[in-house]
């Protein structure tokens, strides 16, 4: 019965969260997606670059 008293704990911490509205949830959102591009951006511009550096320096081309 222990699973029971859990389950019942768990649903009583639940009613103290402060849940965000739609707005905030809408703009966290937006700005997740907007970092997450730009990091991938960053990512595939030092991608590049080390391509090319590869390239240049060990292939010789």
């Amino acid at each position: 019965m222990k699973l029971f008293t859990y389950l019942r704990n768990v649903r009583g911490e639940m009613t103290h969260v402060v849940w965000p509205d739609r707005n905030q949830a809408i703009l966290h959102t937006g700005l997740i997606i907007l970092i997450s591009a730009l990091v991938a951006l960053f990512i595939a511009a030092l991608d590049y670059a080390f391509g090319g550096i590869v390239n240049k320096l060990i292939l010789g081309y």
